[in-house]
């Protein structure tokens, strides 16, 4: 398919769509019906492995997987030389359709494409498992069975980074409001911007600390993890 020139603020999956989805409609319509079976079947079979990823991993993978699966049924419809954009562009239909907002999606789209390729072009694991997968087979568990013992996707790690998230951001605004507070109220005289001084230095003192340990937690893990492969 050629390319067409697009404003500079505005990606080339955004350019792509009216081209594809005049000529493409019930193409799409036909993959976005066939992913939806697919990943319908494909979840209920790893019900039961409970897999415990971070949830933005857990997400692209899946989508990454979806591309792939849309990618060689539209092959098989005929696409053959369009078949990977519109991938694409059913797969941003399909975001749509699950409640994505519209603004959303081709920034989504912008940043699936640049994750379904890695190093030399090759496409990402979860994009050719989808690619070759077959009906009735196990190819989703296949692609969460390969990062389960990855620490940086897991869902642990993430509730670990979310909790000293959440702790860096209240803990430093009660301090600085504490501090903030006390100043004001018990060292009367001093200037607005003194306060205001007082109250993130001390807030500082706080986050600065936490975020240290955390990062110290997090090469300990990554640490320990590279130890056990």
């Amino acid at each position: 398919m050629k390319e067409v020139t697009i404003d500079p603020d505005k990606s080339t999956t955004e350019a792509t769509i009216p081209e594809i989805a005049a000529s493409d409609v019930s193409t799409m319509d036909a993959c976005v019906a066939h992913a939806k079976e697919i990943l319908t079947a494909q979840l209920e079979r790893i019900k039961s492995k409970d897999y415990d990823f971070a949830p933005e991993f857990k997400d692209m993978t899946i989508q990454l997987y979806l591309l792939g699966v849309m990618w060689k049924f539209s092959e098989n419809l005929g696409n053959v030389n369009e078949a990977r954009e519109l991938a694409f562009v059913a797969l941003r239909a399909m975001l749509i359709q699950d409640g994505l907002h519209k603004k959303k999606a081709p920034k989504r789209i912008e940043f699936l494409r640049k994750m379904s390729k890695i190093e030399d072009d090759h496409n990402a694991l979860a994009v050719a498992i989808g690619y070759e997968s077959e009906p009735g087979d196990n190819s989703l568990a296949e692609v969460f069975d390969h990062y389960i013992d990855d620490t940086q996707v897991s869902g642990a790690f993430w509730r670990l980074y979310d909790r000293g998230r959440k702790i860096m951001l209240y803990g430093g605004l009660f301090i600085a409001f504490a501090v903030i507070w006390f100043v004001t109220l018990f060292m009367p005289g001093n200037s607005a911007i003194a306060v205001l001084a007082a109250g993130l230095i001390s807030a500082a003192l706080f986050v600065i600390p936490v975020f240290l340990i955390g990062v110290f937690i997090y090469r300990k893990k990554i640490k320990k993890n590279k130890l056990a492969g």
